[in-house]
């Protein structure tokens, strides 16, 4: 029966998180049919199943993280129909291949000849009857049919089997255990997440009513019992009770402890990295954006942008890829271990995004190359499968440039970190009305303009000052009057 074993789905992955199952024993799935929706270090990714036939088990069950390379769940072939147990009349002596007046007893006496062996003690004739047809019975029931089984000769001479009279068994002593059986004493069906989760959740496993197949302890069980709608031993003094959610979350009367996995353990991860090896310098802008806001609703307006959503993260986005042609600088990458500077001539443009199960940056490839409507197409795309949580590992390899949109939280600004493998970050912040000096024919005035803020961290050992510098002051801008991207 063949086991499907937790493929790696992305680069390096070493384990994933057992998310939703999208089968149940006793389906029958094809080839890649999808069985099952895991959630790496990057993404959640569906599963679809490398074999066809009848789903036999889920070995791991949901909530549950589990190395690469380990059995989830085993796939067979349909088990065909059982054939009804075959018929035999015992009143009939052909039936099992006797001829009348010869007992089963004496036939075989007579083929094994000197072969017989004695048995201990001694068999009177009627019980040797009846045990004669017991096996008789036994056997149609056994599978494939009636066996021609030997039984055991005895030393008394053979009796027909009609003859015999029943015998009454002898009555069987019920068994009483010396002493009551502690919970430590029974041996509780359960599988090891489940025993594991009863360990942290301080659930004793002896004291729950199970329901699942042939009497073992579930996963559901177990956190009935947590939550109190089953029967729990009584905490101990000084102790609090919790109770784990279905994220595996840890609830107490005090505090939630969460796991940490998947796409939020791997973010900390690659955050620290980053924050500790490259040193970060971050500069500031604020500009006025009006002009720019201007060309978002008249770009609204023509009947090639209906179809797409458009706003200033758009007129960023293109700003950007115009700004990196003066500064290529803030287009590469440090490669500490080949101590060289890679200067890259293609922009992945990363747009970090804000998901239930943390942050993500996907990658617009070969942004460079896309006119303003591709580009916003391409954009939607990627924020749309970002928020629904399926963005793929390939989708967020491979980046050189990340621009992060504080501003749709209403945040004015930050110190963004660079992503791994980039050498800078862009922070868009919220476009708000402001009093600004505007300058007209000489003279100065305070009118209400949309302003916003911008902010740039990269990397110091290769981008200085005026090449950051310059980078920021091209793009704000742009932002400023959009006409001036001709320039460029």
């Amino acid at each position: 029966m063949p086991e499907y074993l937790l493929p790696d789905v992305g680069e390096g992955l070493i384990e994933a998180e057992i998310v939703t199952w999208k089968v149940k024993v006793g389906d029958v799935v094809a080839i890649n049919d999808i069985v099952v929706e895991i959630e790496t270090a990057k993404s959640l990714v569906e599963l679809p199943s490398p074999y066809a036939g009848e789903v036999t088990d889920l070995l791991v069950p949901e909530g549950e993280t589990v190395s690469v390379g380990t059995p989830i769940i085993a796939i067979g072939e349909k088990a065909p129909a059982a054939a009804p147990p075959m018929e035999i009349d015992l009143s009939n002596p052909a039936a099992s291949g006797r001829v009348e007046g010869e007992s089963l007893v004496g036939r075989n006496k007579a083929e094994r000849g000197p072969q017989r062996r004695a048995r201990k003690g001694s068999v009177t004739p009627a019980s040797e009857a009846a045990a004669n047809t017991q096996m008789q019975v036994q056997g149609a029931f056994a599978p494939g049919g009636a066996q021609s089984q030997d039984v055991v000769p005895a030393d008394e001479p053979a009796v027909p089997a009609v003859s015999a009279a029943p015998v009454e068994p002898e009555p069987v002593s019920e068994f009483v255990p010396s002493k009551a059986l502690t919970s430590d004493e029974v041996r509780v069906l359960a599988k090891p997440p489940v025993r594991k989760l009863a360990k942290d959740l301080g659930v004793d496993l002896a004291s729950l009513r199970a329901t699942g197949p042939h009497g073992t302890v579930t996963r559901a069980d177990v956190e009935a019992a947590a939550n109190g709608s089953a029967p729990t031993p009584a905490p101990q003094s000084g102790s609090s009770s919790a109770a784990r959610t279905p994220n595996g979350a840890t609830k107490s009367l005090h505090e939630t402890r969460e796991p940490i996995k998947g796409v939020r353990k791997m973010m900390a991860s690659a955050m620290v990295g980053s924050a500790f090896s490259a040193p970060h310098v971050t500069e500031w802008v604020t500009v006025d954006v009006t002009r720019t806001m201007e060309l978002v609703d008249r770009l609204k307006q023509r009947r090639e942008f209906r179809d797409v959503r458009v706003s200033p993260l758009l007129v960023l986005a293109r700003a950007v890829m115009l700004a990196v042609r003066r500064t290529p600088e803030i287009n590469s990458f440090w490669d500490e271990a080949a101590q060289e500077v890679v200067l890259k001539h293609y922009v992945n443009l990363g747009i970090a995004a804000a998901t239930p199960r943390g942050l993500v940056v996907p990658n617009v490839k070969d942004a460079q190359d896309l006119t303003l409507l591709e580009l916003a197409g391409e954009l939607n795309q990627l924020t749309a499968t970002a928020r629904e949580g399926k963005t793929q590992p390939a989708q967020m390899s491979g980046g050189t440039f990340t621009i992060t949109n504080v501003g749709v939280f209403g945040v004015d600004a930050g110190t963004p970190i660079i992503n791994p493998g980039e050498s800078a970050i862009l922070c868009f912040g919220a476009i708000k009305k402001q009093p600004w000096v505007v300058t007209t024919d000489g003279v100065d005035e305070i009118v209400p303009r949309q302003v916003t803020t911008l902010a740039l961290s990269f990397d110091h050992r290769h981008i200085d000052g005026e090449k950051g510098s310059r980078f920021l002051a091209d793009v704000a801008g742009i932002l400023e009057d959009p006409a001036s991207a001709l320039l460029f």
